[in-house]
């Protein structure tokens, strides 16, 4: 089984959003128009992909990706898909009672922050109450970890200060940072390994371009590491080309694929 920890399907206004022109440019793509739900689901498919975290998007101007698109889109395929949803930081309590929605109306497995769409890292008041819901709902928070690709600043990126701080003030918060935390992968892993609550997962990154440091903990047999794409900028198929040249020890490889993303995502229930 693969567990795909960090996806989207697209709307129009998110794949032609001027904001993600850097990363289409570096891939050597162009935005598609549009695409229906079944190319998502041939391209996992292709990839050997099970299941997928297809999650909302919203930001400063509004939701690119909505939590009841996304609703519609899990509604198309729901033994394939799960939903993360996204709110409005700004409004903390309007966010609050629509991460509840999403959880207990709409079945989703989670809240996925991007940090760098509202220039605020996740110490910032305004994620506190989320953070406490979450875990009064018993769903991980999910945010971005790294450099970014789209052309905005980095900062709120690093592991640390930021992320410690938040397992530290949170200690029953499930967090899961995405995009493996390059250039500060070693920050990121070494968050891992303190906080037993913390998970990596490495979307955005193809397995030939894992950092050193990265494969070495997949070898540890209590990694807390879990696959992700970033779909559609990387197709599963491309993403996991390579995997078995790592020559990870069965154990460590299940939990990788499907292991620590089941157990953060699917299995848990409040």
């Amino acid at each position: 089984m693969i567990v795909d920890a960090w996806m989207q399907h697209g709307t129009p206004r998110f794949l032609r959003h001027e904001m993600l022109a850097s990363l289409w440019r570096w891939i050597g793509r162009q935005p598609p128009e549009d695409s229906p739900v079944e190319d998502t689901l041939r391209a996992m498919d292709a990839g050997g992909v099970d299941v997928a975290l297809m999650s909302a998007w919203y930001g400063p101007e509004g939701d690119l990706v909505s939590n009841d698109e996304v609703a519609d889109f899990v509604a198309v395929a729901p033994d394939r898909f799960a939903g993360i949803a996204s709110v409005d930081l700004r409004r903390p309590m309007e966010a609050v009672r629509e991460l509840r929605r999403c959880v207990r109306d709409l079945g989703f497995r989670g809240l996925r922050v991007v940090p760098w769409l509202w220039e605020r890292p996740p110490t910032d008041r305004l994620y506190y109450p989320l953070y406490a819901e979450c875990v009064e709902l018993g769903v991980p928070f999910c945010t971005q970890v790294g450099h970014t690709g789209p052309l905005r600043p980095s900062e709120t990126g690093r592991p640390i200060p930021y992320l410690d701080q938040v397992a530290l003030d949170f200690p029953e918060l499930v967090i899961v940072g995405g995009h493996i935390g390059y250039p500060w992968t070693e920050e990121m892993v070494a968050v891992c390994r303190k906080h037993p609550n913390v998970y990596i997962d490495t979307s955005a990154y193809t397995v030939r371009r894992y950092p050193p440091e990265l494969v070495r903990y997949l070898n540890d047999p209590r990694h807390k590491v879990m696959f992700g794409t970033n779909y559609p900028m990387i197709a599963p198929e491309r993403a996991l080309r390579g995997l078995d040249a790592l020559d990870l020890p069965d154990e460590q490889k299940q939990a990788f694929l499907s292991g620590n993303a089941t157990r953060v995502f699917l299995e848990r229930t409040k």
